[in-house]
């Protein structure tokens, strides 16, 4: 009778073996447990079988992760329409970096929370001097998005500034600054700083950032210059957004005006906007200076 007993229970326990498989639960079900993780672990799911695969393209899924603003961007700065393309290729789309206003700027979101992110590179800018030869020049480099930065070889003024008109999705967001002092060349691989002699000025008084914004936010940060052959984000400002519909002007500055000496020897590169969680983690990752 034992041994019937266990007979009966291995034939059910084969039968119910047989019956649970991944690609028996229904897409449905598969899609809604991938909504709740994040883009690089959907596409992780998806390699699993067909039905995974199949379920990782659900619209809804995606479309939860685009930003609120993504018509916004396709259409309005990208000249893209929205009609008839997958949410999940609209994802793919905003997830690389596409440039807009005559290359001068770029946009994409973070693939982990579908965060919006700016760039603006040096030629956007208003730079006191850029057309003098003798004071600024540009250059390119690969160390930046852009293949292009503004180089300052010696001035007594400074005064570096923009603006950016953008419909920001609701968040807190921080502006930085991408500084570097001295060119840097490589040699045999490895990266040399080229006439460093021409870095001067930038120990005797503080650089000042500003950012204000149309809705009445300001910040006002200083600090001393000293990072030498290496990109520094220097921590500008964050700014609110609390409705999504309404454009949000922004406008920053770099100024070092005390005429009492020359200064020289500084790359700028670029303005990043991003949101505030973004910001934390540049933190970590980054020779950040945060000014004061």
């Amino acid at each position: 009778m034992g041994a019937n007993v266990s007979s009966s229970i291995d034939s059910t326990q084969n039968k119910l073996s047989k019956s649970k498989k991944l690609e028996d639960i229904p897409e449905a079900c598969v899609a809604l447990v991938l909504s709740y993780l994040n883009p690089s672990e959907i596409c992780m799911m998806a390699r699993i079988n067909r039905a995974f695969h199949a379920a990782s393209s659900a619209d809804f899924i995606w479309e939860s992760k685009l930003p609120s603003n993504y018509k916004y961007i396709l259409h309005e700065l990208l000249g893209l329409s929205v009609t008839g393309i997958s949410k999940k290729d609209i994802f793919a789309k905003l997830f690389r970096s596409n440039s807009f206003d005559d290359g001068t700027k770029e946009i994409w979101i973070d693939k982990n929370n579908g965060g919006v992110c700016l760039a603006i590179c040096s030629k956007g800018m208003r730079i006191t001097g850029i057309d003098d030869r003798r004071y600024w020049n540009y250059i390119s480099t690969d160390e930046s998005r852009f293949q292009t930065v503004a180089y300052l070889q010696q001035m007594w003024w400074l005064e570096v500034g923009g603006d950016l008109e953008f419909q920001f999705p609701v968040g807190t967001y921080s502006l930085f600054f991408r500084l570097q002092l001295g060119r840097v060349t490589k040699r045999l691989g490895r990266r040399v700083v080229y006439n460093s002699e021409h870095v001067h000025g930038w120990d005797i008084k503080p650089v000042q950032f500003q950012l204000t914004t149309s809705n009445g936010e300001r910040a006002i940060s200083r600090c001393y210059l000293d990072n030498v052959g290496t990109w520094t984000h220097h921590h500008v400002g964050d700014f609110v957004v609390e409705d999504p519909m309404i454009m949000t002007k922004i406008r920053f500055s770099l100024t070092q005006i005390d005429c009492t000496h020359t200064k020289g020897g500084l790359c700028v590169d670029s303005v990043l906007v991003c949101p505030i969680s973004l910001a934390k983690v540049l933190r970590s990752f980054d020779s950040l200076i945060v000014t004061k």
